[in-house]
């Protein structure tokens, strides 16, 4: 039997796509190994948000092919759609493909013969109009499962490369999304996160869809009995939205609303669509329907020309708003967009201490809101163990709780009575 390692680097897109490439190989009668462990192939699914990022995709390249020099390397993703000439550079790589043709991997690979040398299946994504089809059905030792149900942006912030690596947006039909979630339903899982590049703008290149109408028809398929939302924009809350699905059962009470700054003179300058007062009315109307609802939330820091004032300004607005979570990234320059360019870059020692100041607030705020509920039962779906008959698992508002049990656990929803923290999880004993 052949082995293969799908391995992903960076955003949930890629890693609902390298487990689709997993389960396709063993569809095949592949036996699926660790990215650590020798394998026949390799897959590498590449991420190019950042230059770090790039030469992260560089770094596992080589090391899985000294792992195995008679291995069959392939690179894909959008490290390998926006820079096929440097991933060709590389030594061991066998097959290039970028984020257009993953559902032929399998195939490729086994066409592929050593002497052909450097295959580049690289092809335009500029204009792409059709969603490529790609799902999940038997993942094991799971609970939780990511569903791909968008690809492409059109929102061309000035530090961003993905629409130009993803290309324009691209929604996946409905009857496709029902189809996999249907049998993931029949297959045990209890929760599925909606997830893509830009899932707000879902069902804009369709007719009579989007992402409101996509959950209420999720929300009556049998055995579902948590959906989540994956990174949302601001713009897509709104009363109406709000107000539909805040009376769905299945709906978890959790947000992760995209800020990346809370200053109005770094958002126009990063060329985002909305202002921090639109963003405090998005906040205001989720919890109006839900008081309990996390919101977390990404915040890049050190973006150019973002002055001590502004970021003084982000700061507060972060503790306004008291985020369940927040994720702080320095802002790194990224070759081939707008920002790279602009004047004033920030050093990155001021960008490092930028992080650790946005990083305490979010931080602080995170054992804030986990504190409201000690002495409350929650119903927390459990995952895995995190040993000695310790589990894990979450809260609906996306609460890490920890809870002992002498039983397996694992994909079950049970009521939780929460007692304490422990540094980023909630202490929980099981009532019910």
């Amino acid at each position: 039997m052949k082995s293969v390692a799908s391995f992903a680097l960076g955003c949930k897109v890629n890693q609902v796509e390298s487990e689709a490439i997993a389960e396709a190989f063993a569809e095949k009668g592949y036996s699926v190994v660790d990215i650590n462990d020798k394998a026949d192939v390799y897959v590498i699914n590449t991420c190019t948000v950042t230059n770090f990022g790039d030469k992260k995709s560089r770094q596992i390249i080589r090391r899985v092919k000294r792992q195995n020099p008679e291995a069959v390397v392939v690179v894909t993703g959008c490290y390998s759609q926006t820079a096929p000439e440097d991933v060709k550079k590389i030594d061991g790589v066998n097959i290039i493909i970028g984020t257009k043709g993953r559902n032929k991997v399998v195939e490729e690979v086994e066409k592929y013969r050593f002497e052909n040398g450097i295959v580049d299946y690289v092809d335009s994504v500029k204009f792409e109009k059709v969603f490529e089809p790609i799902s999940i059905n038997k993942l094991m030792n799971r609970c939780r499962v990511y569903i791909k149900i968008q690809d492409g942006c059109n929102q061309f912030c000035s530090y961003c490369i993905i629409p130009y690596a993803r290309g324009p947006v691209r929604s996946r039909a409905e009857e496709s999304v029902i189809e996999e979630v249907t049998l993931l339903g029949k297959n045990g899982f209890k929760e599925i996160v909606l997830t893509g590049i830009h899932v707000a703008s879902y069902g804009k290149d369709l007719a009579n869809t989007d992402l409101l109408k996509l959950i209420k028809k999720l929300q009556l398929i049998e055995g579902i009995e948590r959906i989540r939302l994956s990174s949302v924009e601001p713009n897509i809350i709104t009363e109406a939205f709000m107000a539909e699905i805040s009376v769905m059962e299945k709906m978890c009470h959790h947000f992760h609303l995209s800020l990346q700054s809370g200053c109005d003179t770094t958002l126009r300058a990063m060329r985002r669509k909305y202002d921090t007062e639109k963003y405090m009315k998005a906040v205001e109307t989720i919890r109006k329907y839900w008081n309990d609802a996390a919101i977390s939330t990404d915040i890049i820091v050190g973006f150019p020309q973002e002055s001590d004032e502004d970021f003084k300004e982000c700061c507060d607005f972060a503790k306004s708003i008291k985020f369940a979570k927040i994720h702080v990234f320095p802002y790194s320059p990224k070759k081939g967009t707008d920002a790279e360019k602009m004047e004033g870059q920030i050093s990155s020692e001021t960008k490092s201490k930028r992080s650790e100041a946005l990083s305490k607030i979010g931080n602080d705020d995170a054992k804030e809101f986990m504190k409201r509920y000690i002495g409350e039962e929650l119903n927390v779906l459990f995952e895995h163990e995190a040993g000695n008959n310790v589990y894990e698992g979450h809260t609906s508002n996306y609460i890490n709780v920890l809870a002992k049990s002498d039983k397996d656990i694992r994909n079950k929803i049970l009521k939780v009575k929460l007692v304490g923290i422990d540094r980023d999880h909630a202490l929980g004993e099981i009532v019910g």
